[in-house]
């Protein structure tokens, strides 16, 4: 079992925590976009009360351990580690609970270049407990606005996670799929599921839009976000998504297995 001093260590050495890649300025200027209520920055989530770019600020330092000082405005960001773990424990409790009760999950990612392995692993462990790993509206297409103009993706599902790609891209099925923060994949996959008269999930677990969107139409939704995402934070302060576990959500892929290992572990779940 991976302990909270060799995660912790591990967090910092990976860059997952600490000082982080994300800049100063990018986080700023998020926060700024958020509380002019960019729907870029937005991502799905519809706030109830108006945010400041100051309210923010402050928020992510509770949150995440960034500066609440507003006139550092360069530099590198910073992520608590002991908030990384904190927010860890509490997502492995939610998992716990859906895997004692065998429900449904839903997963998926606006990084799939980073985090599909991270996802697939939770996937894995909750099928392996029972619970149903949908996939609704598998193959269907979604426009989705990108810097580029409207694009049109398709939606698709590598090992029970949910991700977007051009339909010229790879096979169904292969590993690639484009980066995105829009929760229209989420909303076409759940309004699929309602009309299909099949489950609903009882959990979804991703990150950027796929958290936002589904956590904005009422279900449960969690998962690790970036200095620079505060929607799921909010989210989280508001009520609307369960769990943001501050991270940083670009590193290489690999050094996202020792999360899995860390909450599968103490949701009980390790194979």
């Amino acid at each position: 079992m991976l302990s909270s001093g060799g995660l912790r260590a591990h967090l910092l050495a990976a860059r997952l925590a600490g000082v982080v890649a994300t800049s100063r300025e990018r986080s700023l200027r998020s926060y700024r976009l958020f509380a002019a209520r960019d729907p870029r920055v937005l991502i799905g989530l519809d706030p109830e009360r108006t945010w400041s770019q100051r309210d923010v600020i402050e928020l992510m330092a509770a949150k995440c351990g960034v500066s609440a000082d507003p006139r550092l405005t360069s530099g590198h960001d910073v992520i608590d580690p002991g908030r990384t773990i904190a927010a860890l424990d509490v997502f492995a409790e939610r998992l716990a609970s859906v895997a004692q009760r065998g429900a449904p999950v839903l997963l998926g990612t606006g990084h799939p270049h980073r985090l599909l392995g991270f996802y697939a692993g939770l996937a894995d462990a909750l099928s392996a407990a029972g619970c149903a790993v949908l996939t609704p509206a598998q193959g269907r297409c979604v426009d989705i606005t990108t810097r580029f103009g409207l694009r049109t993706y398709n939606l698709d599902y590598v090992r029970g996670v949910g991700l977007v790609r051009e339909p010229e891209s790879e096979r169904p099925g292969g590993a690639t799929g484009a980066h995105t923060h829009s929760p229209l994949p989420v909303r076409l996959a759940l309004a699929a599921a309602a009309e299909g008269g099949g489950p609903l999930p009882e959990l979804v677990i991703g990150d950027h839009g796929w958290v936002c969107g589904a956590g904005q139409l009422g279900f449960e939704a969690m998962g690790p976000a970036d200095t620079d995402d505060p929607a799921l934070f909010v989210g989280e302060a508001e009520g609307s998504v369960s769990v943001a576990v501050p991270l940083d959500d670009a590193v290489r892929s690999g050094h996202y297995r020792p999360l899995i290992r860390y909450v599968l572990d103490r949701a009980s779940l390790s194979q």
